[in-house]
């Protein structure tokens, strides 16, 4: 292995990725019941196309994106619609979702089609496919992936970079699908860069994941165009921001600035492998790679799962809690969110279900910051989140958008690293949100002057 690639600041936790980074991929079971939020992505929510009482099958439309920054929502199996109501949501609020109980068929629509061809396709049909597929990212952030594909007039994608970097601690499930799939994710980069029309690409992996380098280049072969780059094993290291300023030394505009700002998209390898299902079989996102660990699970394991699965369902398919349970966390301990019940369904960005026993949660009382510079030398953003987060607590919004505040990713070093265990992300959450609500409310003052 040659250079390994890095970026300024970032942290080094312990990654607890031996729990189940040597467990092929298994696939879930059927549950009783399947609960399919109409919110699964950034932007407008989908309105429901399936009545109570109706029956469904696999793959099926039964959400129907509202705009052009959202995404469809399918059937992950056929069965019977009981309710359509407000259940739990893992954003921790209640939010509208189909239930569906299973027939057990699991029969598929017969709209699914697919296409030897499909590179033959113009970049707009292919665009379309991957919309009416309800494609989003799949790292966590959920943004539908026809608009990341669509950049507006005058912005040109020069390079795309393919995520495997999976640099949050415990989660695996990027690794074993680059290993046990790689020719999948090659097949859908191909389809990126036939929509974009880019020459350059990198496939970026930590470098903590030899055997995902090395199946990714035995699947690219000897293309010119692409290359595989293994990175330094440092958190956020597969942050989009970090990885473009690694890779091709860009830096993102701040205030708001997006990687099609310096010509860059950056997609995960599980949406890129999606893609490739949507385009060449007509598989619509209706089921992903999940990671179930943590020191709290009796056997952790790599699953694949439907989307609507209730999170407990899957804790149970892997021997259920070890011991008592003190904290459950869809995605990964730096920025997944802790959950209130295991009634949480699965949703297209759930990455990973974490389960810590209870006696390794630990709540320690903050103490006052000693101005150490700690969380300024980690955090990969070069801001100072000790000034930010006095700001957040004295109400002085302006003072904390001159420094940038809405430029933190909330990956979470600074309070990782906090020697007065000052929880940083928090108030750093809090006060992006005071800045956003302030801007919002001038703009209507403006508005309503007009």
């Amino acid at each position: 292995m040659s250079k390994v690639w890095r970026f300024q600041g970032g942290v080094h936790p312990y990654d607890k990725k031996d729990l189940s980074r040597d467990k092929p991929i298994e696939v879930a079971g059927l549950p009783p019941r399947l609960i399919v939020p109409l919110v699964q992505h950034i932007g407008a929510r989908c309105e429901p196309l399936v009545s109570s009482g109706e029956l469904v099958k696999k793959g099926q439309k039964i959400g129907e994106a509202q705009g052009f920054v959202s995404a469809p929502v399918h059937a992950p199996t056929s069965g019977k619609v009981t309710k359509i109501d407000n259940f739990p949501h893992p954003l921790g609020r209640f939010l509208p979702a189909i239930e569906i109980e299973p027939d057990g068929s699991d029969e598929w629509t017969e709209d699914i089609q697919g296409r030897e061809d499909f590179l033959s396709l113009s970049p707009d049909d292919l665009r379309a496919v991957i919309r009416e597929k309800g494609i989003v990212g799949m790292g966590g952030a959920a943004f539908p992936t026809h608009v990341k594909l669509s950049p507006p007039q005058g912005k040109t994608i020069d390079t795309l970079i393919i995520n495997g970097s999976e640099c949050e601690p415990y989660l695996t499930a990027d690794f074993r699908l680059m290993v046990e799939q790689s020719d999948k994710v090659i097949q859908g980069m191909r389809i990126m860069m036939t929509i974009l029309g880019v020459e350059t690409l990198f496939i970026a992996i930590e470098a903590n994941k030899p055997e995902a380098i090395h199946a990714m280049r035995e699947a690219l072969g000897n293309e010119p165009f692409a290359k595989v780059v293994p990175l330094k094993v440092k958190y956020p290291q597969g942050a989009e921001k970090q990885l473009i300023k690694t890779l091709v030394n860009r830096e993102v505009p701040s205030s708001g600035g997006l990687p099609m700002d310096v010509g860059v998209l950056v997609q995960n390898v599980g949406t890129t492998a999606s893609i490739f299902d949507a385009v060449r079989f007509g598989i619509p996102l209706v089921e992903r790679v999940v990671t179930v660990t943590g020191e709290g699970i009796r056997e952790p394991k790599n699953l694949r799962v439907r989307i609507g699965t209730p999170i407990g369902y899957l804790i149970e398919t892997c021997g259920g809690f070890l011991e008592t349970p003190g904290k459950v966390i869809l995605g990964g301990p730096m920025m997944g969110v802790s959950q209130y019940t295991t009634d949480i369904p699965v949703v297209k960005g759930t990455s990973g279900i974490l389960v810590f026993p209870a006696t390794h949660v630990h709540v320690e009382d903050p103490q006052s910051c000693i101005r150490c510079g700690t969380c300024v030398r980690v955090c990969p953003k070069n801001l100072v989140p000790s000034a930010l987060a006095l700001f957040a607590k004295r109400g002085l919004l302006d003072e904390a958008e001159r420094h940038y505040a809405l430029d933190c990713i909330e990956c979470g070093s600074c309070a990782f690293a906090c020697p007065a265990k000052i929880p940083l992300v928090h108030w750093l959450r809090y006060l992006k949100g005071e800045v956003l609500a302030k801007r919002a409310r001038q703009r209507e003052r403006e508005t309503n002057k007009k």
